[in-house]
């Protein structure tokens, strides 16, 4: 008994911010970035977003990565806790070659750091790109299962309309102020 209330008082002054670094180093970006339950996005739902920023920096060091998302998703989460110097570095360094990049990502990052250094100017003129932007043939956006989304085209349009209707608020409340990207259908009640 005094076992367990050891335990139970081990995991209280740990925190909601304690987790496995060793094993969280040693994931596969997939585990890593892409589980939705896991890796540092665990760290993020429990409110730890500065340790889940250090933890994907870390993980990156680590495994010498260099994939744009994992620069952007430690771009996100300094700017969810005001690093806004931090959050627009990071996310200089996520832009892709133009001739890779089909969906508009390097006009989102345009927009993204234009609404942190409120250049409205910037913003409007990287939203007009998006919105222009056609859908390139055969593009379908998918799941984890691996099956076709039903998406709104352009992506990331979403969060400009947020970034839009929240303009001036700080990152993480207009980031939230975003309509959902998915086309939900629901079916009719008979």
């Amino acid at each position: 008994m005094l076992f367990l209330a050891l335990i139970a008082q081990a995991a209280i002054a740990a925190g909601p911010c304690h987790y496995d670094r060793t094993a969280m180093l040693a994931l596969d970006q997939a585990a890593f970035d892409q589980d939705m339950t896991g890796g540092w996005r665990k760290l993020e739902q429990d409110g730890c977003e500065a340790e889940a920023a250090d933890l994907i920096r870390d993980w990156r060091i680590a495994h010498k990565a260099q994939d744009t998302i994992l620069f952007w998703h430690e771009g996100q989460l300094r700017a969810d806790i005001g690093q806004t110097a931090q959050a627009i570095a990071l996310f200089r360094q996520s832009y892709k070659p133009a001739a890779k990049d089909r969906v508009g990502w390097n006009h989102y990052v345009d927009g993204t750091i234009a609404f942190l250094t409120r250049d409205r100017a910037a913003f409007d003129a990287a939203r007009a790109r998006l919105a222009a932007l056609p859908q390139p043939a055969g593009f379908a956006f998918n799941g984890p299962d691996g099956k076709p989304l039903p998406i709104r085209w352009p992506l990331n349009m979403n969060v400009f309309e947020g970034f839009d209707r929240c303009w001036g608020q700080p990152y993480k409340a207009a980031y939230a102020c975003a309509t959902p990207m998915r086309i939900v259908h629901v079916p009719d009640r008979k």
